[in-house]
């Protein structure tokens, strides 16, 4: 009978490493998923809010893993039971919301860009999500503009703009996915979710965006953490096989 080994924990960002983008889980990885939950400890931190998580996870997400960070760990729970919160209009406050969500949607509306749709920016509890095309837009057209973004720099480019106009709010500007950016406050990255995991001294996390700008980037280099660089959940699968799944 397999053992937990104590003091360890796996944590996977969600996008990439368990799934394609926005895409369901395949059964093959949720099996493995299972798997490796009987021998470490395993848990989910995504930048994502829990409803999209789910729609990918499956709606018993919080009972399939050990912790769930949505939200980069803003909204934390553990052994399926919610564990902590943080709300961003509490913290910046009504009127500079507004501020920063009027200059941006201004910005949104001067962009020339072939397509454009519906829900530009997505209102969290601990973050904003912002997305020049749109998240209403289809997956081909989902497509289509991380294709042309990859050329046009459309999202660095804004991020830029807005870095500038509001460094007096302290915000973290975080590039993830294929049509967006997640805007918080500084230290609200995924390293929030370290606060939780203080029983355990060896921290493995695997993530996709681990370059300096992506959303995964801070907490891969985090000194708590073993940061891993996966590029598809067949990556993850081999890799996790290797480090915890192959006897020594």
């Amino acid at each position: 009978m397999a053992v937990r080994k104590p003091g360890l924990i796996a944590l996977f960002d969600v996008d990439g490493p368990l799934t394609a983008p926005r895409k369901a889980v395949t059964p093959q990885m949720l099996e493995f998923m299972g798997e490796l939950r009987k021998v470490v400890t395993v848990g989910l931190v995504g930048g994502s809010d829990l409803s999209k998580i789910s729609e990918q996870l499956g709606k018993t997400v919080i009972d399939d893993y050990d912790y769930v960070f949505s939200e980069n760990g803003l909204v934390a729970h553990k052994d399926g039971k919610l564990v902590g919160t943080q709300s961003l209009k509490s913290f910046l406050g009504e009127d500079k919301l507004k501020e920063f969500i009027n200059f941006t949607l201004h910005y949104i509306a001067d962009l020339d860009i072939p397509i454009k749709r519906g829900t530009f920016i997505e209102f969290r509890s601990g973050m904003l999500n912002v997305s020049p095309i749109g998240r209403n837009c289809s997956q081909e057209e989902r497509d289509e503009f991380e294709n042309f973004d990859k050329v046009q720099n459309i999202r660095p480019k804004m991020v830029s703009v807005l870095r500038e106009k509001f460094a007096h709010l302290n915000l973290t500007f975080s590039i993830g996915g294929q049509i967006s950016f997640d805007v918080f406050p500084q230290g609200w990255d995924k390293t929030y979710c370290l606060r939780y995991l203080d029983d355990f001294h060896e921290i493995h996390f695997f993530g996709d965006k681990t370059y300096k700008g992506g959303n995964d980037h801070e907490i891969y280099e985090s000194e708590r953490t073993v940061g891993h660089t996966v590029t598809s959940h067949e990556d993850t699968m081999k890799l996790c096989k290797t480090l915890f799944l192959t006897k020594p």
